[in-house]
Order: C-alpha cells, then sequence, then structure tokens
C-alpha cells in the first residue's frame, strides 16, 4: 500500500478567491487518491491576515507537520519568509502559486501578471476613449504578482497625454478595505472616469462604492479575476469586465506538481494555466460554473 498523500495549501489570506483554488486542489487530488489507490487530502490554512509575520507562522506550522508538499501564495518576497528556507532545507517539495518564482528552483504556477495587467488597462483606456482621470488600486503592495500587475497597468494610461493616473489606493487583499479606499477617492475624485485593480478584492469593493455613490455606468471598471461578486458585478453592469485568472486549474496544477516533486520529477519553471477575459458577452457561462 501506497503511503497516504497530504498537500498544505497556504494562500496569502482567506478570501473567496483562494476557496476556489482549493476546490481545484481537492478534485486533484481526489483524482490522485483514487488512481493511486491512496488516500491524498488537501489541507488549507488561511492566515487571518495579509502579513509577512502571520504567513511565516502559518508555513513553520505546515512545515512542521511534514506534508507531502505545501504550495503557497506569497505575501511578500520569499527572502523575507524565513519559513521557506526551512521547508527547502527539510526537503518537503514546494511550489508557489498565483506569484511569479523567484529562482529556478522553485515551480511557479500562474500566468503573466504583467501581461494581466496590461490586458486590464488597455480595454479601460479603449473604454473611456483615451481621456479622462484613471485610479489604479493596488493590492497588498509588497506581494510579487499584485505589483507586478499594478506597474504593467499604470504604465498604460501613462502613454497617453490626455489621461490622468491618480492613486487609488491599496485594498491589502480586504474586500472593506477596497470599498473604504475606493469611497475616500470617488468622494475626492467627482470627475473621474475609469478604475484598475490588482486583485479580487478590489473590484468588488470598488463596485460597492461605486453602486453607493450613484456612479455605475459613469465610472468604468476593469477589474481582475472572475469569482462571483466580481460576475455578478460584471452582469449588473457595475463592473465592465475582468481579465481573470482561473483559480481552480490553480490548485489543481499546484497539487499535481507537489506530487511529481515529491517522487524526484524535474518540476518546469512556470505553469502558465492562462488568462480569461470576462465581459457582458460571456459571462453567463462563467456564472453558470461559479459556486
Amino acid at each position: 500500500m501506497e503511503r497516504a498523500l497530504r498537500f498544505t495549501i497556504v494562500p496569502k489570506v482567506a478570501h473567496p478567491w483562494f476557496d476556489e483554488v482549493v476546490k481545484g486542489a481537492r478534485a486533484q487530488a481526489t483524482v490522485l487518491g483514487r488512481e493511486l489507490g491512496v488516500d491524498a487530502v488537501v489541507d488549507y490554512m488561511p492566515p487571518r491576515v495579509a502579513d509577512v509575520a502571520e504567513q511565516n507562522a502559518i508555513l513553520e506550522r505546515a512545515a512542521g507537520s511534514h506534508p507531502t508538499g505545501i504550495a503557497v501564495d506569497p505575501v511578500d518576497a520569499l527572502g523575507r519568509l524565513a519559513a521557506i528556507s526551512r521547508i527547502r532545507d527539510q526537503g518537503i517539495p514546494l511550489v508557489i502559486f498565483d506569484s511569479p518564482s523567484p529562482d529556478a528552483g522553485i515551480t511557479s504556477v500562474g500566468n503573466d501578471f504583467a501581461q494581466q495587467g496590461v490586458i486590464a488597462a488597455e480595454r479601460l483606456v479603449k473604454l473611456i476613449g483615451y481621456v479622462g482621470k484613471v485610479a489604479v488600486m493596488r493590492g497588498y503592495p509588497t506581494a510579487p504578482n499584485h505589483k507586478q500587475r499594478y506597474d504593467a497597468q499604470v504604465g498604460i494610461p501613462g502613454k497617453y497625454p490626455d489621461i490622468t493616473v491618480v492613486d487609488g489606493g491599496a485594498d491589502n487583499d480586504d474586500i472593506e478595505t477596497a470599498r473604504q479606499q475606493a469611497a475616500t477617492l470617488l468622494a475626492a475624485h467627482p470627475d473621474l472616469s475609469g478604475y484598475l485593480c490588482c486583485d479580487a478584492s478590489g473590484p468588488i469593493g470598488i463596485a460597492i462604492a461605486i453602486k453607493a455613490a450613484g456612479r455605475a455606468g459613469r465610472v468604468k471598471v476593469v477589474g481582475m479575476d472572475g469569482i462571483r461578486p466580481i460576475l455578478e458585478a460584471i452582469k449588473e453592469g457595475v463592473i465592465d469586465s475582468s481579465a481573470a485568472t482561473i483559480p481552480r486549474v490553480r490548485g489543481s496544477m499546484s497539487v499535481l506538481m507537489l506530487w511529481q516533486a515529491s517522487l524526484g520529477v524535474r518540476l518546469p519553471q512556470a505553469i502558465d494555466t492562462g488568462i480569461d477575459v470576462i465581459t457582458q458577452d460571456n459571462v453567463d457561462r462563467y456564472l453558470a460554473d461559479a459556486p
């Protein structure tokens, strides 16, 4: 009888987007368990808040349980997470998901985050006719994927002389913080034309604030990701569209790569899980599959 498989998923923070990642991870574990004739489980260990010390403590606990492998979405550069070195020193397979890989020794399961930012920003500037004021909300500012998206997004409107870019706040991967930041910005800029963001919390909070301010449709929003609250806001017309990751595939491929690594298989540097562009034209298809 083969030994049991136990995979650990450590996200930035508890969030509906990460719930989708875990669904994909558990579906993959179920397939592995059935095909190999073993017990295969996924432990989900979300930090209470998006914070370096909090995530590091969770990773320390995960390493102490000696799982088959650990998948982490780092809240900061891996060098600031001391537990990463200990995980690797113990020989526990490690992949990162939804984040670029910092070196050749760690596989990244994700997509081209800069490209994702460009897709969103180019759609937005076209929506506003290349004229007006655009806000860009940061996610958790030190998170590598959020930073790549942000840097790409602010670069696109900056190419057009009739567009002004303003600071859209930082949501720290929290929906309520995103709402508060957006409400403050909307009050300060009654002439705002468009809003961009860098994570799945941003568009939800922004949409709530725009509806409360009575400016749905007047402020164009292009979001990130495709969980149900974002899809519903696209359907309603509060958010125009979203450059979306595919979280269940993130989780599924993370578990598959960890299992391969546990067998000593050499892994690729990166697994690209793709980008979907969700609009009112295709949102019903995504809603049909959303929990």
